[in-house]
């Protein structure tokens, strides 16, 4: 068995559990019912996803230019879904999305309550 063959076999490996994870992150979308349980979802098997499909594609073109992309692609993809998916997180929390009481610890409204104070103080 060559190399060649051995990498095709990888890339093909990528890309079913992309795939997979992927669908896994469409259902959960669908079917959880609040929003962090959805953004949960739609964030973290759908960025492993995409780096899996990436890694797959990486090793099936087997070129320096596709894997400087792909490497660039993944980079981005690591820098800004947690940052999109915080942003979301605190708008929903914001305009009363969330409910409070599915909440473990709720460090925000602390955060939210000591701003206020601290803006009635200067004023």
């Amino acid at each position: 068995m060559s190399w060649d063959v051995v990498l095709d076999i990888a890339a093909a490996v990528c890309f079913v559990f992309a795939g997979l994870l992927s669908l896994a992150a469409g259902v959960g979308v669908l079917r959880f019912g609040d929003l962090l349980s959805r953004m949960h979802a739609g964030t973290k098997p759908q960025v492993l996803g995409v780096l899996l499909g990436l890694a797959g594609y990486g090793l099936r073109m087997r070129s320096g230019p596709v894997l400087w992309t792909v490497l660039l692609v993944a980079l981005f993809q690591l820098l800004t879904a947690p940052v999109a998916a915080h942003m979301v997180g605190r708008a929903g929390y914001r305009t009363g999305k969330v409910s409070s009481d599915r909440l473990v610890v709720d460090e925000l409204t602390s955060d939210l309550n000591r701003a206020q104070q601290d803006t009635r103080r200067t004023d």
